[in-house]
């Protein structure tokens, strides 16, 4: 079996992240035997007719605006993100605007702009032992 390259991309990320966001301090070889990693597939992509055209907990949203000064913006949440924070979708939507770079008040007109698009999320997840198990006995 040959490695693709969406396995190669991944790999990339996964070490990018680890090792070189300068949001967190590098992961140190120490932590490797505590930690997983959960990759989120994303699919069925469906544009909302509005801003509240999704259903908690089952849609991530991503969200195109313009933000204060007439740029065009995104900004993306996972489906887990509004249950775990407790939001509703306005709250999800006003939250998502500052994760997008908004700087402006957040008005009905602003969020009557907004282009939405949902989407559902697959999360698949390993730990670190069985990642090495899985190393060992790889075919690529």
């Amino acid at each position: 079996m040959k490695c693709s390259m969406r396995v190669l991309h991944v790999c990339w990320l996964c070490s990018e992240s680890a090792f070189k966001d300068s949001r967190f301090q590098p992961i140190g070889r120490d932590e490797l035997p505590r930690l997983g990693v959960s990759v989120s597939i994303l699919r069925h992509f469906e544009e909302g007719r509005d801003y509240r055209d999704w259903d908690i907990s089952v849609h991530g949203i991503r969200i195109e605006f313009l933000n204060e000064r007439g740029a065009k913006r995104t900004a993306t949440y996972l489906p887990e993100v509004a249950p775990e924070q407790g939001w509703d979708h306005e709250q999800t939507i006003d939250s998502l605007l500052r994760k997008g770079g908004y700087k402006g008040p957040v008005t009905s007109e602003v969020r009557r702009n907004i282009k939405l698009t949902r989407y559902q999320s697959e999360k698949k997840s390993v730990t670190f032992q069985d990642y090495m198990s899985y190393w060992r006995n790889r075919r690529c």
